[in-house]
């Protein structure tokens, strides 16, 4: 039989980094100029800080729990199987649903204006419904082109970014982006903050990749911590070059496609067609991987409570119904919500994981290392971030509040009937009781 070829180092930071920058990006970056203004570039320095907290109990535990059932295999070591372990793994499985309408509707943002065509109401619900559809279908043929197609993706990816940054800056506006303090751009860099913290939450790949890693207690740590470094660089770069080179007030206007738009006054209509390509190949990507993979075993874990081999494995398992019910749930969100509530909503659902996953780490200190003061002092803070958010959205977006009170309530319903009527429990993969029992003989 032939061994499994294990991922090194760069590889998987090549996933993080390709996964991080890009979709949300592109989906929600005009949507973070309305709310912070030329103060953007900070909001991305404090939602990099924020990811930073939850990747220090991401890095001691991700090494030693080796499984790619990522932050739920961190929560069922940590607080056992429950009806607050399953519902946190149907709120994955909803941030998922949310996540697939982010990138439709940034979809949308970018292809209608390439090509001419009006944004209106009915043009992007329109393009965004038959977007879903369009990746929903392939699913039932399969492709295996798309995996060997990513990392040239990526590297398409970033290397726009480069050129849109470096050739920016050569024409930037310095005043243009000099900070302002008053209490209302703070109040705003804050709430942006928190929006992109989702920019920084594909780290946590990573550790759906554990199982094929070479020498991961080592790795794991390293590949989180650079890679967020890198895209927290890149995303302070884009910030700084589209507001050093374009009115506030234009990229707000222009914020279905303010990137493209930011491309203009330095590289002219190629630099606008440039970005939107780039927008189009990220965001189809990440539409495309969530739908074909992430959805599908989010949905199963949910279903069954098994920790699932593999990330990567590409079948619906014995019927399509997570398929359609993934599908349609993200055509509903949509069509309910714009952009900037999508987005409020993912970041609300992964702030509630990320809690939980501190909240383990806490009690799992003494098996797999962590300062507890750390910890708990990280813990504070993001309590602090998530009901900062829920108080901004229930005072500005009323509809994006009840929607995350909507996801969590659905959450906890869907898994009190999958765990009473079907009897259903979650199961450690064998792979982690197998790491500790390998340490207990070498322990001194």
């Amino acid at each position: 039989m032939e061994k499994e070829k294990k991922l090194g180092l760069a590889e998987v930071i090549s996933i993080a980094v390709g996964t991080m920058i890009g979709a949300s990006l592109f989906s929600i970056f005009g949507v973070g100029a309305k709310i912070a203004g030329k103060n953007l570039p900070i909001a991305f320095v404090i939602s990099g800080i924020y990811a930073l907290i939850v990747a220090y109990s991401y890095a001691k535990m991700g090494g030693k729990i080796i499984s790619n059932a990522g932050p739920i295999a961190f929560i069922l070591e940590g607080i056992g199987d429950n009806i607050i372990t399953g519902a946190l793994s149907v709120l994955i499985w909803i941030s998922y649903i949310v996540s697939i309408s982010m990138f439709a509707t940034g979809f949308a943002g970018y292809f209608l204006p390439l090509l001419n065509i009006p944004l209106t109401d009915f043009s992007k619900a329109a393009t965004e419904t038959l977007l879903v559809a369009f990746f929903t279908a392939l699913n039932f043929f399969g492709n295996k082109v798309v995996g060997k197609a990513e990392l040239f993706l990526v590297i398409i990816k970033v290397s726009i970014l480069l050129l849109f940054i470096v050739g920016g800056l050569i024409t930037i506006q310095t005043d243009k982006f000099i900070p302002s303090f008053e209490w209302k751009q703070i109040d705003g860099i804050i709430y942006a903050s928190v929006i992109f913290f989702l920019s920084y939450m594909g780290f946590g790949l990573i550790i759906n990749t554990t199982e094929s890693m070479k020498n991961p207690e080592k790795n794991v740590p390293r590949a989180i911590f650079i890679s967020i470094g890198i895209v927290m660089l890149i995303y302070v770069g884009v910030s700084v070059t589209a507001i050093g080179n374009l009115p506030i007030s234009k990229i707000i206007e222009m914020k279905e496609n303010a990137l493209a738009m930011a491309a203009k006054p330095f590289l002219g209509s190629f630099g606008f067609i440039l970005l939107s390509i780039a927008a189009l190949f990220s965001l189809s990507s990440s539409l495309n991987a969530t739908i074909y993979g992430g959805a599908n075993i989010a949905y199963s874990l949910a279903e069954h409570g098994k920790l699932p081999k593999t990330f990567e494995r590409k079948l619906w398992f014995d019927s399509t119904i997570g398929l359609y019910i993934t599908a349609g749930l993200s055509i509903l969100f949509v069509l309910l919500f714009n952009v900037e509530e999508i987005a409020a909503i993912t970041s609300s659902i992964f702030t509630i994981i990320y809690i939980f996953v501190l909240i383990s780490h806490l009690k799992l200190t003494r098996d797999y290392g962590g300062n507890k003061i750390v910890i708990a002092i990280n813990l504070i803070i993001l309590f602090l971030l998530f009901f900062a958010l829920q108080y901004y959205q229930f005072k500005n977006r009323t509809l994006s509040f009840y929607g995350t009170i909507g996801a969590i309530a659905g959450a906890l319903v869907f898994e009190y009937f999958f765990r009473k009527v079907k009897v259903r429990k979650f199961k450690k993969r064998k792979v982690i009781e197998e790491k500790h029992k390998d340490k207990k003989p070498s322990s001194k």
